[in-house]
């Protein structure tokens, strides 16, 4: 290899001896690229060899991960059926194919489904339109410095599932193996409650085909399309989320128009903040008060499971080209998908949607209680409602598709850390995980609990096992945020030097922990008011299971319960990106320009 290389380029000199490292060539690449801006300041020489060093550095890197490897071997400490069986090399690496056009869209409008379209419906009954929309702002609040803190991680160490592999490097490894598997579950979790919508959104044209028969057709369909390259998973999600966003968009201008008189209602202003009321009925307690106070704490929970996705970002980064360009414009976009499609969305629906309206809260299927529907509905507009189930239904399915694509990431991450079989680290020749894809996949078969007479109590269900399990990602990626800025400071490294500054850190970190903390407690409370065992399970299922697997993983590995500062692991994967030279497609027409602003 060494040969090879130096034959090829006269500019840099590969001494073939031991004392030449992959830390030579890491220097090598690394003050190569400190030295040039860009690499349209460089001479054509100088490209070369910085080309060539980084390449060098990752080829070297490699052959010394190998010849370590095979000496563990020979020292019985590695099994080297881990990445060969019957002479077969098993393929373990993702390909970095996302463009920025990809992680910009998807982080845009990657994950927006039942949570947006059908979720809101619970806190606009409970809450009221104020109420509701308060819960939201104030969860958004949280989800954004969530999204921050990841960023700056993410950026730095740009790894698949890094959401995970933070809380085993800054916290410990019971905590990040705990982590991980409990983000699969939310995200298998998730998939199934997707799946078990879509036949519910075609009902609400026909109900000639079985709803089983639904939920069987698109499980096999969205669980196939996952088994295509990266790449493609990109392409598609950019452009149903473009259709997202354009539909959202679109909506919020015809809710202004109706809002404004645009329908034979008439002027609807705020109306419907006088009569019924801004505040809704609240729940539980006999206390108009206390009952609306509790309405507006159970809206927080629903907030929860609509926001979740946001952080899907992390996820992408492993497998994102050039992630410390990237990642960041993607995270900045955050903001702006909390306030446009949520915050917005939820303060329109208030005001066209009164929280008393009796198909709210209908048992027939989930989609004829969308205040969306409701509202078009309300105003009288043929076919738009049609139009925006359909939009609704493309969503869903797109939805879906990411949360079989973050579930079997994860499983891969975890198997690359030596934390799961090692079978799931295996891809196809596209970098698929392909036995993560179909684990994941499996739990969403539980979508077939809807097929009975009350479809909602198994999609509650359902819901409140995944809010949690993302509640409790959340805490992690806060406090691993916080343990991490603990390590740059030990190691003298100013943030003001990485490649993306999170935002008001670190009270922001503790912010958001502080709260997600004691919403993870409080969000079973309707189980003790009176007590009911069932929906006690339902509530805290999530917790229980997590608290099991850390005290497993605290035997199995009988760690510190918290790693020292000195300890914590911030230059694994970090370096060889620092040494490798992007290039980036710039936009050649009109088109590919207004698609690089988007993103």
């Amino acid at each position: 290899m060494n040969s090879h290389y130096a034959s090829q380029s006269e500019d840099i000199e590969l001494i073939d001896n031991p004392e030449y490292t992959s830390n030579n060539l890491s220097t090598t690449a690394s003050n190569t690229n400190k030295k040039y801006d860009s690499d349209t300041d460089m001479e054509p020489s100088q490209r070369k060899k910085a080309a060539m060093a980084g390449k060098l550095f990752s080829d070297q890197l490699s052959y010394n991960v190998s010849v370590a490897d095979n000496s563990s071997a020979a020292n019985g400490d590695l099994d080297l059926s881990d990445t060969e069986e019957a002479g077969h090399v098993q393929d373990t690496r993702v390909k970095r194919a996302l463009k920025q056009r990809h992680i910009g869209m998807i982080a845009l409008g990657g994950t927006i489904g039942t949570g947006l379209f059908v979720g809101i419906s619970t806190p606009l009954g409970n809450a009221g339109p104020v109420g509701a929309l308060i819960a939201y702002i104030f969860m958004g609040s949280i989800i954004y410095f969530i999204t921050q803190s990841l960023g700056e991680m993410a950026t730095f160490i740009p790894v698949t599932s890094s959401i995970t592999v933070f809380s085993k490097r800054f916290l410990s490894p019971a905590f990040g193996v705990t982590n991980g598997y409990m983000y699969w579950f939310n995200w298998a979790i998730t998939y199934a409650v997707e799946i078990s919508v879509v036949g519910q959104v075609i009902q609400y044209w026909t109900d000639a085909v079985p709803l089983a028969a639904w939920i069987a057709i698109f499980w096999v369909f969205v669980t196939l399309l996952n088994f295509f390259p990266v790449k493609v998973y990109g392409e598609v999600e950019f452009w149903v989320a473009s259709i997202k966003v354009l539909a959202i968009i679109g909506y919020l201008i015809y809710a202004l128009v109706i809002v404004c008189g645009g329908s034979s209602q008439g002027p609807i202003g705020f109306r419907y903040w006088r009569n019924p009321g801004p505040w809704g009925p609240g729940i539980i307690s006999k206390d108009v008060n206390e009952g609306r106070f509790l309405g507006w704490v159970s809206s927080l929970i629903n907030a929860a499971f609509t926001y979740q996705g946001t952080e899907l970002v992390g996820i992408t980064a492993g497998e994102a080209a050039n992630p410390r360009k990237s990642v960041p414009r993607a995270i900045n976009k955050v903001v702006f998908r909390i306030a446009l499609f949520y915050i917005m969305s939820l303060f329109f629906i208030g005001l066209l949607v009164p929280y008393n309206d009796h198909t709210l809260s209908s048992g027939d299927s989930y989609i004829a209680s969308s205040p969306f529907v409701i509202s078009i509905q309300n105003a009288g507009t043929y076919a738009l409602p049609d139009i925006f189930n359909a939009v609704v239904m493309l969503t869903i399915i797109s939805a879906a598709n990411s949360n079989v694509y973050v579930g079997s990431r994860v499983l891969y991450a975890l198997a690359q850390t030596g934390n799961a079989p090692k079978q799931f680290a295996y891809v196809t020749k596209h970098g698929v995980p392909w036995l993560g894809v179909i684990v994941t996949a499996s739990l969403g078969l539980l979508a077939f609990l809807v097929v009975n007479n009350n479809a909602n109590t198994a999609f509650n269900w359902l819901i409140n096992i995944s809010t949690l399990a993302g509640l409790c990602a959340w805490f992690f990626i806060a406090l691993s945020h916080i343990r991490f800025m603990q390590a740059l400071k030990y190691r003298g490294i100013s943030r003001d030097d990485l490649p993306f500054k999170a935002k008001l850190m670190p009270w922001g970190a503790y912010y958001s922990a502080f709260f997600v903390f004691v919403i993870i407690f409080i969000q079973g409370f309707e189980a003790f008011t009176p007590w009911d065992t069932t929906t006690f399970f339902t509530s805290y299922i999530s917790l229980i299971l997590l608290v099991v697997v850390f005290i497993g993983c605290q035997l199995y590995y009988r760690c510190r319960f918290l790693l020292k500062v000195e300890d914590i692991d911030i230059d694994t994967d970090r370096r060889e990106i620092e040494a490798i030279i992007w290039e980036d497609d710039e936009p050649k027409n009109l088109w590919e320009k207004f698609w690089a602003w988007v993103a």
